[in-house]
């Protein structure tokens, strides 16, 4: 397994807990779920990222459908969020540049997962 690919992931999971609470902190009335959403797939991203490090190869796997999930996720509400800003409202911006972070970072962090396991994939061997 690749060795900076725990430390990676965990690194994403705290970014997101990071993205979550400043999503909350721009609007405690109306963004509870962004600490919600971003404390808990942080959390599940940091997880990840600490039994990658141990050597579990199946967590890699995980954190590689939860990132994509979250890719998706991100996609859409990033899509929304900058569509209200268009239609004028301004109030949104920093919630559609937070999403957009995040997006950018689960879209980062999706490639390294993925990257890391065709590194080690064995070359195939000569035919006879």
């Amino acid at each position: 397994m690749h060795a900076k690919l725990g430390p990676w992931v965990l690194g994403y999971g705290a970014f997101l807990v990071a993205m979550g609470m400043a999503g909350y902190l721009s609007n405690p009335e109306k963004a509870a779920t962004a600490l919600v959403s971003g404390g808990t797939f942080g959390g599940l991203s940091m997880l990840w990222g600490f039994l990658i490090g141990r050597g579990s190869g199946w967590a890699r796997w995980a954190a590689a459908g939860t990132t994509a999930l979250l890719t998706a996720v991100f996609a859409w509400r990033g899509t929304v969020s900058w569509l209200a800003v268009l239609g004028g409202q301004e109030e949104k911006v920093i919630a559609a540049l937070i999403i957009t972070a995040m997006g950018v970072a689960s879209v980062v962090t999706l490639v390294v997962l993925l990257s890391a396991g065709r590194a080690r994939a064995p070359a195939p061997s000569p035919a006879p």
